[in-house]
């Protein structure tokens, strides 16, 4: 049966020379190859008949077809047009699969879902997604608090180990606070980079971001505690004293940070990296207030 699957190294093979298909760098392209590691994906994911399911850059569709398998329907944003026709054929045997030709980025997926899936349907996010713009991919999708329950992404290996980090640690930084003030993140596998066709130069890991109901703190201004944050790793080696002397320099002198640090209870010579982020809510909540 797994011989007719899209995702095996032979059936990739002739689908690419069907259509002549040449890998664009630039949309950072690797094609999954290993019809196992997309069935943990989904296991991972928590799809099921009920659900319905979102993909961002299904490629050929190797893991579009897994959740059309497993799960009720799948809307899929492709960027590249030229994979469009390529999509059409290897997914026609599946009724339950729309693709959306647009840019994630750019797209109301909130209009979409309302159009494409049953109310209260629950909705997982499931992505193979490029390297070079995961990020802003993800910040979108948590931000936006769409009505989707998780998102299992597989991605930079190193990236994932950034955002689903602890405190004290070399990958906990600013990206691990922005990601988990919206979701509980975890690292559930890591993938080898030889499941890829062309491998790409580095190894993989699945991200689990299920969606919080509410953040774990309360903040009185989101925007300047994410800027706060930023602004405590500016330099990792530097201390949080000297971190946001140098981000507040036009609103206080140095002693004024000392006595805004002092009357939080955290001390100013730590490093950003040692705070949870109860701590940097406090702090944020403080300097706002003091304003």
């Amino acid at each position: 049966m797994s011989k007719k699957y899209i995702a095996t190294p032979s059936r990739t093979k002739e689908i690419l020379n069907k259509y002549k298909f040449s890998f664009k760098k630039s949309l950072g392209q690797n094609f999954l190859v290993d019809v196992n590691v997309l069935e943990n994906i989904i296991k991972h994911a928590g799809i099921d008949e009920e659900a319905g399911a979102i993909e961002i850059g299904p490629g050929m569709g190797a893991l579009t077809e897994q959740l059309a398998i497993h799960s009720d329907k799948v809307v899929a944003f492709e960027i590249d047009q030229r994979l469009l026709p390529i999509l059409k054929d290897t997914l026609h045997d599946y009724s339950n699969v729309e693709i959306i030709h647009q840019d994630i980025l750019e797209a109301d997926v909130e209009a979409v879902i309302r159009t494409h899936f049953k109310p209260n349907q629950p909705i997982h996010v499931v992505a193979n997604l490029p390297y070079y713009i995961t990020t802003p991919i993800l910040m979108k999708l948590v931000r936006d608090r769409l009505p989707v329950t998780s998102l299992t992404v597989m991605i930079q290996k190193e990236v994932a180990e950034r955002m689903a980090a602890k405190p004290n640690s070399k990958s906990y930084g600013s990206l691990t606070i922005a990601v988990q003030y919206y979701t509980e993140a975890k690292v559930v596998m890591t993938v080898p980079k030889s499941v890829f066709m062309p491998q790409p130069n580095v190894d993989s890991s699945i991200l689990q971001l299920v969606i919080r109901d509410k953040p774990p703190v309360e903040v009185v201004d989101e925007d300047f505690f994410f800027e706060l944050v930023q602004a405590s790793f500016a330099q990792r080696r530097k201390t949080l004293r000297n971190n946001l002397s140098n981000f507040f320099k036009e609103q206080y002198t140095k002693d004024e940070i000392t006595a805004i640090l002092e009357s939080t209870g955290i001390d100013g010579s730590r490093r950003g990296e040692s705070l949870d982020m109860e701590e940097f809510a406090l702090l944020a909540n403080t300097f706002y207030k003091s304003k």
